[in-house]
């Protein structure tokens, strides 16, 4: 018996060896390809050419004569998005290069909205869109009031972050676009 367990114990022994033993020869193969210093200096280069691209994108984009327009407002949520009484639309005021569009939405559950990731929305100091109340007139003639928002717009025909928070207290982002600005008469 003493027999059959030295042998298994050598035989164990013996494959923990050679487990080992073939262990290190891959460990160092991804050392050399990991160790270039390239990589590190790339990602700080492609952190900071973002943010001096998102200025100029914002100025150059809102190319419309001052004036007010009639444009389309489209959320990436079937919760979230203008009232249907509005046909998905919000008047565009467009002053100086800026533009800003106010959009009715369909109730009172969204309290307050941010132009940018609803991260950023929770820090100190964030300027929260505040809410007006809106008088908006269904087909049929009924009329309710539900919040309507102010919203900056950066771009027209792209797609920018906005985040909101409803009555259960928690933030969440979305993307919008704002489309098709057609002058008001």
């Amino acid at each position: 018996m003493k027999r059959i367990f030295a042998a298994c114990f050598a035989l164990l022994m013996l494959a923990a060896f050679a487990a080992c033993g073939t262990k290190p020869e891959p460990s160092p193969a991804p050392l050399p390809d990991a160790v270039p210093t390239e990589a590190p200096e790339a990602e700080p280069e492609a952190t900071e050419i973002p943010a001096p691209t998102e200025e100029p994108e914002t100025e150059s984009k809102i190319d419309l004569p001052d004036g007010v327009y009639t444009a389309e407002f489209k959320t990436d949520s079937s919760m979230f998005h203008v009232n249907e009484a509005n046909k998905g639309m919000g008047v565009l005021t467009v002053s100086d290069g800026k533009a800003t569009i106010h959009i009715s939405l369909v109730g009172k559950s969204i309290l307050n909205l941010f132009p940018g990731l609803a991260e950023d929305a929770q820090k100190d100091g964030a300027a929260l869109l505040e809410p007006t109340t809106d008088t908006v007139t269904y087909d049929d003639g009924e009329t309710e009031e539900v919040y309507g928002f102010d919203v900056p717009v950066p771009v027209i025909g792209e797609e920018f972050d906005l985040a909101l928070i409803g009555k259960k207290g928690k933030w969440y982002d979305h993307k919008v676009i704002v489309l098709n600005p057609v002058p008001q008469n």
